[in-house]
C-alpha cells in the first residue's frame, strides 16, 4: 500500500485544500481501512467549511459519504474482509450501548457523526472506518458503486426522516428542498405511497426533476409564488398534513410551521447555520409535534436491498464526475450551485505525472 495519499482537507474556518498525508492505518481492533472508489460533496461539508458544525475540527479530513473496498481489517472485525465491497455509515457507533440499543445510533456513547467531522473521512484515496462490523454495508454484486454511494448519509437520512414522519396513506405532504437530501427524502416519502406530495424549491431545474421522476405532484416555485397561500390554497386552507424542512434557509423553518394543519407533524431535516426562533406564541393552538434530527443511520442494510430490487434508485442525482485532483472545482460548483449541479461525485486520485 502506498505511504502518502490525497485528501481534502478542512484546514480552518473558509478554508479547504486538497494536500498529502499518510495513509491511515490500523488503530484498533474494531477498524477498518478502506480504499475508496467513490465519494461526493455533501452540504453538511459546507457547513464545516463555514464554522457551522460546532464538532468538527480543523486538519481533518471531509467526507462521510463514500463506497469502497475493504483493504485491511483490525482482528475484531468478524464480518468483513480484505476485497469486501462496502458503503460506509455516516454514523460510528458501538451497537451496544444504551442510545444503540434504543436505535438512536447519532447519539452513540462512543462515536455519532465522526467521519469527516471529527476524525479522517472518506474524501480522500483511503479511510479508517472504526466499529466497521457496525459502519459497513455490503454492497451486493448487482450493485454498482455509484448506485450504492448514498446509501449511508442522504438517503439513509430521507429514509429516517420518512420513518419518523409517522405517514398515512390519505395524507397531504410538504417537502421544502428539493436539493440531494430533498430527493432522497422524497423517495423515502413515496415508499408510504401518501396522496398528494408538495414539493417547494427555488430551482426551477430540481422542481422539473422532481416531477419527471414522480416524486412531486405538485411543485411550487417559491421565488415566483407566495408558498405558504399556495399551500393552504391546495389544502383547502387546513395547511399540510406532514411536513419535512429539508432546505435550512433562512426562512424555510417558519414557513414549516406555517404550512402545517393544526395538529400535524413536522420534521426537521435540515441543518441550520444561524439559530432559528419559535414563536410559541403565534403557533399556539396548532398543536404541532416537531420532530428533528440528526439522522439515526440504523436501516443501511434495508435501503441497500431496496435499491437493489429497484425500488429507490438515486441515479438522477449525479449530475457531475471528476477525480480527485479536481476535487476543489467540484467545491466551487457544487457550493455556487453552478452549472446544474445536484450531485458531484468523486472518483479515485489519477497519477498525471
Amino acid at each position: 500500500m502506498k505511504q502518502t495519499m490525497k485528501a481534502v482537507v478542512y484546514k480552518e474556518k473558509g478554508v479547504v485544500q486538497l494536500e498529502d498525508r499518510p495513509v491511515p492505518v490500523i488503530q484498533e481492533a474494531e477498524d477498518a481501512i478502506i480504499r475508496v472508489t467513490r465519494s461526493s460533496i455533501c452540504s453538511s461539508d459546507l457547513h464545516i467549511k463555514h464554522g457551522s458544525v460546532p464538532r468538527a475540527k480543523e486538519n481533518t479530513i471531509l467526507g462521510h459519504e463514500f463506497v469502497g473496498v475493504v483493504e485491511e481489517v483490525g482482528s475484531g472485525v468478524k464480518h468483513f474482509q480484505k476485497g469486501d465491497r462496502v458503503s460506509v455509515n455516516v454514523e460510528t457507533f458501538c451497537g451496544t450501548c444504551f442510545f444503540c440499543r434504543q436505535g438512536y445510533v447519532n447519539n452513540c456513547e462512543k462515536g455519532g457523526w465522526e467521519l469527516g467531522c471529527r476524525i479522517d473521512g472518506g474524501q480522500a484515496e483511503y479511510v479508517r472506518v472504526p466499529m466497521a462490523d457496525q459502519g459497513l454495508t455490503k454492497i451486493p454484486d448487482d450493485v454498482s458503486d455509484e448506485a450504492a454511494l448514498f446509501n449511508g448519509d442522504i438517503l439513509a437520512t430521507g429514509y429516517w426522516a420518512a420513518s419518523i414522519a409517522e405517514l398515512k396513506p390519505a395524507d397531504t405532504v410538504v417537502v421544502l428542498g428539493a436539493g440531494p437530501t430533498g430527493l432522497c427524502t422524497l423517495m423515502s416519502i413515496r415508499l408510504y405511497s401518501p396522496a398528494k406530495v408538495i414539493v417547494v424549491d427555488i430551482s426551477d431545474d430540481r422542481l422539473a426533476l422532481a416531477e419527471e421522476k414522480g416524486l412531486a405532484d405538485i411543485t411550487i416555485n417559491s421565488l415566483k409564488v407566495n408558498a405558504e397561500e399556495e399551500i393552504l390554497r391546495l389544502t383547502g386552507g387546513r395547511g399540510a398534513d406532514r411536513v419535512f424542512e429539508v432546505a435550512g434557509g433562512k426562512e424555510t423553518f417558519q414557513l414549516a410551521w406555517k404550512a402545517a394543519r393544526p395538529n400535524a407533524i413536522v420534521v426537521l431535516v435540515a441543518l441550520y447555520e444561524e439559530a432559528q426562533s419559535l414563536p410559541l406564541h403565534m403557533m399556539y393552538g396548532k398543536n404541532l409535534t416537531f420532530k428533528t434530527g440528526g439522522v439515526d443511520a440504523n436501516s443501511c442494510e434495508d435501503i441497500m436491498k431496496m435499491v437493489q430490487n429497484g425500488k429507490i434508485d438515486t441515479s438522477c442525482l449525479i449530475t457531475h464526475r471528476a477525480p480527485l485532483n479536481d476535487v476543489m472545482e467540484g467545491y466551487r460548483i457544487f457550493e455556487n450551485k453552478l452549472d446544474g449541479v445536484i450531485k458531484w461525485v468523486i472518483t479515485p486520485y489519477e497519477d498525471r505525472d
